[in-house]
């Protein structure tokens, strides 16, 4: 995925395993397609595609610790506008509206864009995840073997933009997960662009459109595939997958996760900051073994490609208007060294946990297609030299951290609130990594398990309705339990008042204005005392009568 400087926002959970299709059924079909869903007690099959962003490699680390929860059915290298190898020809590429076409930059014709010749992101994530995996295994016996998943990494089309006009090992693996005869769905995640992805499909097209078989095939794929994007980064969703295959589920997949985007720390509120702090990354994920040291960070030293003028995540020290000086093309502000960089493609998996809430979930979703900044400036080539001093506005507007509050209408000052789900979603990173490098199951944490007596419920409007609930803990840690209603699910849309008669108990009381059929989501959150604490979450629906 490439950079996009978004403010903070809370992370929420997902209630649905199946993103609901962005695009309607085709006018011509006859009947509403089948749509398949992942049986219960099954892992999702999933395929990650990724281009080599730094945070495709911080979202992939966080991928491969939950390797145990999904069925990694492929790893493909992908390319996007923002990176392309090129073909070794001296072929050329140069689009218009492009990071190097863009209000007067002329960067190219170029022979590739921003893609190191040594690229192999997705093998050295694998290769730590085999360095680890003696110890993650003792705490989680699901992990699949390093050689199981090694077998699945794959090149797409990653040559040029938006190329698909020849089949490759990625888009070959696809068409035959979509055509095997497993009838459950295949999530493919497009972290980067969707050409090796639309490559397949337009491969089972001109194999099977001219044939009988054609109708049955077609309603295999379009029940089959599920494609969680970060945006419509080549433009190839727009130009082939929208056109010709408009039935197949499209969702957006969380891309843009505010919260875990570039430049997130710069709103968080001030309880949350801590979990992007130099200290913390480096206690929590740094210091955690291969895995958690492949992580990228501000200031790091370390660069994806020489020259690159878009990448200064690698300095510290540099205010914008410096980085703008030595000729840098500064889109988001610089932060401390050390402190969390960002891990935007984290948003398109998470709907598929099985947190007790079926997956997390982004609010204030954005579904971002072309490199999106705030600092659209026109940046000298790689070796132009440095800048003329004396920034513009847009670089000089971004100076770190700003104050995580707001001026209300009557002057006084409202600070933020901290999101309700980054804590949590932060120490399952962290807890994840100390299995990594823990050979002993009795020194790490563990999730507690939460259990509702009874998840489906009825009432009337104006009673009170109990839930209650039962908590454990694997490593006898103390337990705390939260209840609250789950704002945004549901039908009924006003106020709910949900009160705690003791810890494991909650009552609800249902609205007089409720009507016949309202539904009302409540959370219970289960969170343990260990380090770092973990958290699960149950969830009631209680519908009106």
């Amino acid at each position: 995925m490439q950079p996009l400087p978004l403010p903070a926002a809370l992370i929420g959970l997902s209630l649905a395993l199946v993103v609901p299709p962005l695009h309607p059924p085709s006018p011509a079909a006859t009947r509403q397609p089948h749509y398949l869903e992942t049986p219960v007690g099954k892992k999702p099959r999933v395929v990650i595609t990724a281009d080599p962003e730094l945070d495709d490699l911080n979202s992939l680390i966080r991928y491969i610790l939950h390797a145990s929860d999904y069925r990694t059915e492929g790893l493909i290298y992908a390319s996007s506008q923002y990176h392309w190898t090129g073909d070794g020809t001296g072929r050329t590429q140069n689009l218009p509206n492009r990071q190097y076409n863009r209000n007067g930059r002329q960067l190219c014709p170029c022979t590739s864009w921003r893609w190191n010749p040594t690229e192999r992101f997705i093998d050295d994530v694998v290769d730590a995840y085999e360095q680890a995996y003696p110890n993650l295994r003792i705490h989680n016996p699901e992990y699949p073997a390093p050689a199981d998943l090694r077998a699945r990494i794959r090149w797409g089309n990653v040559q040029f933009e938006g190329e698909m006009a020849r089949d490759t090992e990625g888009s070959n693996l696809i068409e035959s997960l979509l055509l095997d005869d497993i009838d459950e769905p295949i999530y493919l995640h497009a972290w980067g662009g969707q050409s090796t992805i639309n490559r397949a499909l337009k491969s089972i097209e001109e194999q099977y459109a001219a044939t009988p078989q054609w109708p049955s095939i077609r309603a295999k794929v379009v029940s089959k595939a599920v494609i969680h994007p970060s945006g419509d980064q080549d433009e190839t969703g727009a130009t082939y997958l929208k056109p010709n295959w408009p039935d197949i589920r499209y969702g957006n997949g969380g891309g843009a996760t505010a919260a875990l985007g570039y430049g997130a720390q710069a709103n968080a509120a001030p309880e949350d900051r801590v979990y992007y702090s130099a200290a913390w990354m480096e206690a929590h994920v740094l210091s955690k073994g291969r895995l958690g040291a492949l992580q990228r960070v501000w200031g790091d030293g370390r660069r994806m490609v020489d020259g690159d003028i878009f990448d200064y995540f690698h300095l510290s020290g540099f205010t914008a208007e410096a980085l703008w000086a030595q000729g840098y093309d500064v889109w988001t502000a610089p932060m401390p060294r050390g402190e969390f960089l960002a891990e935007g493609d984290t948003g398109t998996f998470l709907s598929l946990l099985d947190n007790g809430l079926q997956g997390w979930r982004q609010e204030n979703r954005r579904q971002p297609n072309e490199y999106a900044t705030a600092a659209r400036i026109q940046p000298r080539a790689p070796g132009a030299g440095p800048r003329p001093i004396g920034a513009p506005p847009h670089i000089l507007a971004l100076r770190g951290l700003p104050p995580a509050s707001t001026t209300t209408g009557n002057g006084a000052t409202a600070h933020r609130p901290p999101g309700r789900f980054l804590g949590p979603l932060m120490n399952d990173l962290a807890g994840r990594l100390s299995w990594a490098v823990t050979p002993d199951v009795t020194r790490a944490n563990h999730y507690p398990t939460l259990t509702l007596r009874t998840a489906r419920l009825t009432a009337r409007p104006g009673e009170a309705v109990t839930i209650a609930a039962t908590v454990a803990d694997p490593d006898h840690d103390v337990v705390s339990l939260k209840w609250w209603r789950f704002d945004g699910y549901g039908t009924y849309a006003g106020a709910v008042t949900v009160d705690t008669f003791d810890d494991e108990t909650a009552i609800v009381h249902v609205p007089a204005d409720a009507t016949a059929g309202d539904t009302i989501h409540i959370v219970a959150e289960a969170t343990d005392g260990g380090t770092p604490p973990l958290t699960r979450y149950a969830r009631a629906v209680l519908t009106v009568r």
